[in-house]
Formats: structure tokens, C-alpha cells, sequence
């Protein structure tokens, strides 16, 4: 990508109407805004989300994102979380303690985003997809000793 196809592409997002209200949340992390915006797009116009606003977490200095996958569902909170971006428990602490089904969202340096759901305490996780119990077992024979 050549110089001003990156300087095009800038002016487009600091353009955008969603990204200067999330920087308007003074959160003081611009690449954190970044990974929210990101984030925002993709819930927006790829998972058709409702209700997407913008929500500042000075204490995280962080943007969280709340929307509902669906008219008729509940809200859920997403924590756009840059790669490179450490976070500890606290952090988490914090984020859970605001009461909303919580989705992080890490974000990397090509903009690949990868969601996990988050929640208070430990949580079964559903069976992988496409695989079932063929109800064979593995014995191993045991030796005799003697």
C-alpha cells in the first residue's frame, strides 16, 4: 500500500463520525480508540449489531462498546483490547463488575479481531462443532506381572 492510499485511508477513519465521538470520550489510549472503532465497524456493518454506542472506562483508560446482537436481546458489553496491550485480573475485575454479558474482543496489528466471551468465574464451554462420540474406547492391555 503506497503513501497516499495510507494517508486516504487515515483521513477516512478520523472522518468517520463513530471514531471522533470515541475520541471525544478522552480516554487518553488513541490506539485502544482505534481497536474500538475497529471493533465498532465490525458489529455494525458485518454482525449487524443494534445499538452500538461508545462507553469511556477512565480507569482502564479504554473504550468499551455496548449493543445488542438483536433487537429483542439483551445489552452486552465488548472490551476491544489491542494485542499488544497487557491486562490483568483487575482489569477484567472491572469490566465484569459493570453487570453486562461481557465480550473481549482482542485486536490484532493486521485487524483481525478474535472474540471471547467473558464471565465471573469458570464457565463449560460447549462441545466442538462437528465431532462426536463414535462410542469407541481405547483399552490398553495391561501386563501381567509375574
Amino acid at each position: 500500500m503506497g503513501d497516499d492510499n495510507r494517508e486516504v485511508l487515515s483521513e477516512w477513519i478520523t472522518q468517520h463520525p463513530m471514531y471522533q465521538e470515541l475520541m471525544r470520550l478522552d480516554v487518553g489510549d488513541s490506539a485502544q480508540v482505534y481497536a474500538a472503532f475497529l471493533v465498532y465497524l465490525d458489529l455494525t456493518e458485518v454482525r449487524k449489531w443494534k445499538d452500538v454506542v461508545g462507553i469511556p472506562c477512565h480507569e482502564l483508560q479504554a473504550v468499551l462498546l455496548k449493543g445488542r446482537e438483536k433487537e429483542d436481546e439483551s445489552v452486552h458489553m465488548v472490551f476491544p483490547l489491542p494485542a499488544q496491550r497487557t491486562v490483568s485480573h483487575k482489569d477484567f475485575r472491572c469490566v465484569l463488575d459493570r453487570g453486562s454479558p461481557m465480550l473481549l474482543c482482542a485486536v490484532a496489528s493486521d485487524s483481525t479481531l478474535v472474540y471471547q466471551r467473558l464471565c465471573d468465574g469458570l464457565l463449560t464451554p460447549d462441545p466442538p462443532v462437528d465431532i462426536k462420540d463414535q462410542g469407541h474406547r481405547q483399552h490398553r492391555k495391561r501386563r501381567l506381572q509375574t
